[in-house]
């Protein structure tokens, strides 16, 4: 389980494609108690550490990851939001985040407003559902509030501590990012279809009506 609070920003230092594909990531603050077997969150995606030494870790993700994921184009010199996993008795300063990317999401455009910046991002199809005005969303492995959603298109601001402690503060529009959508929305439609008679489908649409009732309240 992370927070969505990134660490560092971490630097693909070796990329082997087989038949998996392997990164080796150089890093410095969450080295300090890495050891395999450990989780760490990698713009996004929880990836299981494999070995660690002085300045970098090793990590393969499965078929399916690097397929569903923006990891799947990683390339030597590129950045990476890293972030240890939380520790019972941590703050926790963002939200609850998984760690599993639901999809990948597109930014269509960015306006920059003094010292801060607005993104705005198309979701992939299904995901709408889970946006909601001052709600969480989670890009790159970023804790962000959603801003204005409407239909697959919503907006994140991104203010200046963000966009120096993350790589966010790169994007441009085009560039895709990995998101995943709030977690205590997904186990709340699950339960609410399993109330409603097994069809998540149901829940999801009295999930729907409660978000519309608290973006008008």
């Amino acid at each position: 389980m992370f927070t969505g609070l990134v660490e560092e920003i971490g630097v693909i230092a070796e990329v082997a494609r087989g038949r998996s594909l392997r990164l080796g990531i150089r890093a410095q603050r969450v080295l300090a108690d890495l050891k395999p077997g450990d989780s760490i969150a990698v713009s996004g995606p929880c990836l299981t550490v494999e070995r660690a030494s002085q300045d970098r870790f090793w990590a393969s993700l499965l078929p399916e990851t690097a397929e569903g994921t923006t990891l799947g184009a990683a390339r030597q010199g590129g950045r990476v939001n890293l972030e240890r996993p939380l520790r019972l008795g941590d703050r926790l300063g963002g939200h609850l985040v998984a760690g599993h990317v639901d999809g990948v999401a597109e930014v269509t455009g960015v306006q920059e407003r003094g010292d801060t910046r607005l993104v705005e991002l198309l979701c992939p199809a299904g995901l709408e559902r889970y946006l909601v005005d001052r709600g969480s969303v989670t890009l790159d492995g970023v804790s962000l509030t959603v801003v204005r959603p409407k239909g697959r298109r919503f907006s994140v601001a991104l203010v200046a501590a963000t966009l120096t402690a993350t790589t966010l503060g790169h994007l441009r529009a085009g560039d895709r990012v990995n998101m995943e959508a709030d977690l205590l929305a997904k186990h709340v439609e699950k339960l609410l279809g399993a109330r409603e008679g097994g069809s998540e489908a149901a829940g999801a649409e009295k999930l729907l009506g409660w978000m519309a009732e608290a973006e008008l309240s």
